[in-house]
């Protein structure tokens, strides 16, 4: 392992040698250190009661603890960024799995674990080629194993289950970990984290602000028309600023592709949301665990970027690649 390679996986000290990760960390900062003044003030105006006051001071003590978890792996070093996003994927799963009643098919159960560890392991290795192939392979796996049990009945839906879980856990959510691969890879996955959060802000105020015609009423009913496009408008020009001083100089800083960066980020973060809402609806719950105060589960605060991590890495890939100056 040389030097390079071991600063980036275990070294913390050029956590902050790229401009964007420092003012993205500040500006991640100063939001906390302003929220909890923003909603007395509120309070003491009147606009919220003391139900509402203490819902969102609930919240915001769990976004403390979110962010801390969030930002800490990526400030120390690309391994520990790994390892978080493993132990984020399986429990993700857990909660699916126990959401669904998966948690029941053990040998099913086991293949999803071992495939979000082979990813893991791929994503460590900096083997590209495995990471891609784990995706055909464990859905193979899935099909294959799920005959030994000779139960034709519900065959189909073991099977279905263990693959959705496996593709959005294990290699939608293993993208993040392959950022990691990556030298930018710190204001990469910061820049991530703050727009797909901010999106999500965006649809909530411009749908409140703007107008009442749902979305899709029967999936997510809070979720409006103007709020979408609101967080379409909002979220992409965003992007593209942050975008430009993150990728400076390279191909992919240009105003059309850096548009199109905007709008992935921002529909597939609404998709992402919807995709998990539709999960909820189809199995009766309003949260997928108590995991987080105010929050929920993981899967309700991390949903997002289920479907942006892959969407975004893809992207990025096919102008500069990920990872790509790296030693294997």
């Amino acid at each position: 392992m040389t030097q390079a390679t071991s600063e980036r996986l275990f070294g913390f000290q050029s956590a902050f040698d790229h401009p964007v990760t420092v003012a993205l960390t500040l500006g991640i900062a100063a939001a906390l250190f302003v929220a909890p003044a923003c909603i007395l003030l509120l309070s003491s105006l009147g606009r919220i009661d003391d139900s509402q006051r203490r819902e969102l001071l609930i919240r915001y003590r769990s976004w403390l603890v979110i962010a801390t978890l969030i930002i800490a792996p990526v400030l120390l070093g690309a391994a520990w960024t790994m390892a978080a996003v493993a132990v984020l994927s399986l429990l993700c799963y857990r909660e699916f799995a126990r959401a669904s009643g998966l948690f029941r098919e053990k040998v099913t159960s086991l293949v999803v674990v071992l495939g979000i560890l082979a990813v893991t392991f791929a994503v460590v290795d900096h083997w590209y080629g495995f990471f891609v192939a784990l995706a055909p392979l464990t859905v193979a796996a899935l099909a294959a194993i799920a005959v030994l049990a000779d139960r034709p009945e519900g065959y189909i839906q073991r099977v279905a289950l263990g693959v959705f879980a496996f593709m959005l856990f294990g290699s939608g959510l293993g993208h993040l970990g392959y950022f990691a691969n990556d030298t930018n890879f710190r204001p990469v996955l910061l820049f991530l984290f703050v727009a797909v959060a901010l999106n999500d802000i965006f649809a909530y105020i411009a749908g409140k602000a703007l107008g009442r015609g749902k979305l899709m009423p029967n999936t997510s009913p809070n979720k409006t028309v103007a709020g979408a496009l609101g967080a379409l408008a909002l979220t992409t020009p965003l992007v593209m600023v942050i975008a430009h001083f993150l990728y400076r100089g390279t191909v992919l800083d240009q105003p059309v592709r850096l548009l199109f960066l905007g709008v992935i980020i921002s529909v597939l973060g609404q998709l992402g949301d919807l995709v998990l809402s539709a999960i909820k609806r189809d199995l009766g719950i309003k949260d997928m665990a108590p995991t987080i105060p105010g929050h929920g589960g993981l899967l309700d605060r991390f949903d997002s970027l289920i479907l942006v991590a892959p969407g975004s890495f893809h992207y990025v890939g096919y102008f500069l690649g990920v990872g790509l100056d790296q030693e294997v």
